[in-house]
């Protein structure tokens, strides 16, 4: 039996309270682009997997879990029929509307973003959300710093499209992209998170961390990358949030070599208050302190003329 990547039970805000998520990554055949500079899912593939194998990892997951949303993950597009055959929606769908599941989340290049599968999703007794990798709203940014193989407009296109099915539109940004000092990049977080506003209901941060065997990887084994500063994040929440628009954060891998951190000592708190913020949109839940701070005010000044990261 095939088992998924991974699956657990998480919190997820829904309709203004925090409710119980599971979580689930699908072992696919892969993404059809497998070209961006920082992704390292290409590795949990597998050709060989089908609308079977599909089935047998989401029954695994869902089996005596309880949950009010679902949330899948997949190694590119969910809409892609050559990822996700048709019939494997189908089976999802009906699935969730056994188990009364209120929500279903899920991700799509834009490209795939189309009305047939919409239609479908639409029909379903669930709230839908589907999120979009668009990572900064930059189109040289995207282009030459991610290689992400489609611009805003492609973006905006799609968001409207889902819009008009009544599909919430998530927009995941990534804070840092390789090439960009931690300034540029806070500044770039903050300018497209005001850009894709009124096309997205919610805005999720992703904190870049250090797959392995990637481009990122390299770089950062030679000195030219460090992740971004957990502090980074919480400047962008507080700015983006204060002009009332939702944003959430998971900093995945927090506090690790390879992850988003600090000095290592405030990591955990500042990890653990950017989740708490990310369910409760309260900006209070974001007064942490640690002296390191001034050691990332000073970096984001400098860096803007290193080029280089200063603190490992």
């Amino acid at each position: 039996m095939v088992k998924p990547v991974a699956s657990w039970i998480e919190k997820e805000r829904f309709h203004g309270k925090a409710v119980r998520c599971l979580t689930v990554i699908l072992r696919t055949r892969g993404c059809y682009w497998q070209r961006c500079l920082m992704c390292g899912f290409s590795y949990a593939s597998d050709s060989r997997i089908g609308l079977e194998e599909l089935k047998e990892q989401i029954d695994e997951a869902v089996r005596d879990k309880e949950f009010e949303v679902l949330k899948i993950f997949t190694s590119g597009s969910f809409f892609d029929a050559r990822e996700v055959p048709p019939e494997f929606r189908e089976y999802l769908y009906s699935l969730m509307r056994s188990m009364s599941v209120k929500k279903l989340i899920v991700e799509s290049r834009p490209e795939f973003v189309k009305d047939e599968a919409l239609k479908e999703l639409a029909s379903m007794p669930f709230e839908a959300e589907v999120g979009i990798g668009l990572e900064t709203s930059n189109d040289f940014i995207r282009e030459n710093c991610i290689n992400k193989g489609f611009t805003f407009e492609d973006f905006v296109r799609a968001a409207e499209k889902l819009k008009d099915y009544g599909v919430r539109v998530k927009a995941y940004l990534l804070l840092k992209p390789p090439f960009l000092s931690e300034g540029e990049a806070i500044e770039d977080a903050i300018r497209s998170s005001m850009d894709v506003a009124e096309y997205a209901d919610i805005i999720s941060l992703n904190l870049m961390y250090i797959p392995s065997n990637t481009y990122v990887e390299r770089l950062w084994q030679r000195n030219l990358y460090r992740p971004p500063w957990l502090w980074s994040a919480i400047e962008v929440l507080r700015q983006v949030r204060s002009e009332g628009i939702e944003i959430m954060c998971d900093p995945v891998a927090a506090g690790s070599e390879r992850g988003p951190h600090n000095c290592r000592k405030c990591d955990r708190d500042v990890a653990m208050a950017i989740k708490e913020f990310s369910l409760s949109q309260n900006v209070a839940d974001l007064d942490v302190s640690c002296d390191c701070v001034h050691i990332w005010q000073r970096v984001v000044e400098l860096e803007r003329y290193s080029r280089l990261p200063l603190v490992r």
